[in-house]
């Protein structure tokens, strides 16, 4: 034979020796396995399954009933202690409207302009602060009944009842509904304390409670951190596109959804901090609440007045920084260098403002706080003046910077 066959050969006869060697290594490796298999069982065996009843077996020919434990899970933490000690206080709230014959209902007979039954036009949440004189008191937001001809409220046993409206502010969202303690009584089991949102920190646990989707997801839990304490968010209130006012809220990452507004954010020990509220404009992941800061002093004055006192200049207005900048100086006669200030668009008669303030003026400070935007003066009038106060008003008339001094009446109007 030649080479090629010879090394053929040869290199087969090496194969068929590695082969027998690798197989005989391989069965030696399987008996050692199972050896180690074996053994392991019957200590395991050894250990755990001579005394069953030990270990809670219920028959000695069932291997795994010995290998059973009895495990305790403790789900009374302190999310489910704060909601089980408010959420029968979160009520729905439901904004009721007539429909006439010229909006599609028809009235009773369908003649023209009859008024049909009351429709849902909208849906929010509440939360029961308050028992008193036989009355029971609820917070809720002021878009949610905005236009209502009636409002219900639906308790935690599905029970649906009328309520009043005792008072509402449009520039803090909120609004106080009263009911008959007598109607609700056997459904009434708590109502929700309040805690205080001056002392709340980023980063400590929110929980919301709502009806995020209405009826049908009443009293949704949602939970999360407190993420900024004091945020300002502009919010137009006239749908106009212009920025009315800034809200001073709670930032959370708490899911709230339509219908959440006006629905309580607690903190861990159940005390409500803030009122959920939908109308101030949302990035994905952030909700917003209204402080407890500025919900119990709105609650007081609505109770006692059945509105907030606040004061007034007297005078409409409307943000430089809104008009083109063509009459900056043609029209208001501003110098150059100012480009912001809010001008007097109209005197009301009567007022105290009258003689001091003129169509046209432009206000750039009041008490020597600069005054940039027309919600910045709202918010200086609203938030450190009341009914009766003097103000020094700094302002441009024809080029020039003067000053008058205004005492402050209640204001008339709410926008």
């Amino acid at each position: 034979m030649g080479y090629y066959d010879e090394h053929y050969r040869n290199e087969n006869s090496e194969k068929n020796k590695r082969r027998r060697g690798m197989g005989l290594s391989g069965f030696v490796g399987a008996i050692i396995g199972a050896l180690a298999v074996v053994a392991a069982l019957v200590l395991f065996q050894t250990n755990d399954l001579t005394a069953p009843e030990e270990q809670g077996a219920t028959d000695d020919n069932d291997f795994f009933a010995g290998d059973s434990e009895q495990v305790s899970f403790d789900i009374n933490t302190d999310v489910t202690e704060a909601v089980e000690g408010v959420s029968n206080a979160v009520v729905g709230v439901f904004n009721m409207q007539e429909e006439s014959f010229w909006s599609g209902g028809g009235g009773p007979q369908g003649e023209p302009g009859g008024e049909g039954e009351g429709i849902e036009a909208g849906t929010g949440s509440g939360v029961i602060y308050k028992e008193e004189n036989n009355q029971t008191f609820i917070v809720t937001n002021e878009h949610v009944i905005r236009g209502s001809d009636q409002v219900e409220i639906s308790l935690s046993e599905g029970q649906r009842v009328g309520a009043e409206v005792v008072g509402e502010d449009v520039w803090t969202d909120l609004a106080i509904l009263s009911v008959s303690t007598e109607d609700i009584e056997d459904e009434i089991e708590t109502v929700a304390d309040f805690g205080d949102s001056d002392n709340l920190s980023p980063g400590e646990p929110a929980i919301a409670i709502g009806n995020p989707l209405g009826p049908a997801f009443a009293r949704t839990v949602t939970q999360g951190i407190i993420s900024a304490t004091d945020r300002s968010i502009p919010v137009d209130l006239t749908g106009d596109g212009q920025i009315d006012w800034n809200a001073e809220v709670i930032q959370t990452d708490a899911a709230i959804n339509q219908g959440n507004s006006g629905g309580p954010l607690l903190n861990a020990q159940g005390q409500v901090i803030g009122i959920n509220s939908m109308e101030i404009a949302q990035g994905e992941g952030m909700g917003f609440a209204i402080p407890t800061s500025i919900v119990l002093p709105v609650i007081e004055d609505i109770e006692n007045f059945g509105e907030v006192e606040r004061p007034e200049l007297g005078v409409e207005m409307g943000s430089v920084s809104d008009i083109p900048s063509y009459h900056w100086q043609e029209t208001l006669n501003l110098p150059e260098d100012v480009t912001s200030g809010v001008f007097v668009t109209n005197v009301l008669p009567g007022s105290s403002a009258e003689g001091g303030l003129q169509e046209y003026d432009v206000i750039v400070a009041m008490d020597d706080q600069e005054i940039d935007f027309a919600h910045d003066l709202r918010m200086y009038l609203y938030t450190e003046l009341d009914v009766g106060d003097e103000v020094t008003v700094s302002f441009y008339r024809d080029g020039e910077l003067q000053e008058t001094t205004i005492e402050l009446e209640e204001q008339q109007d709410s926008l």
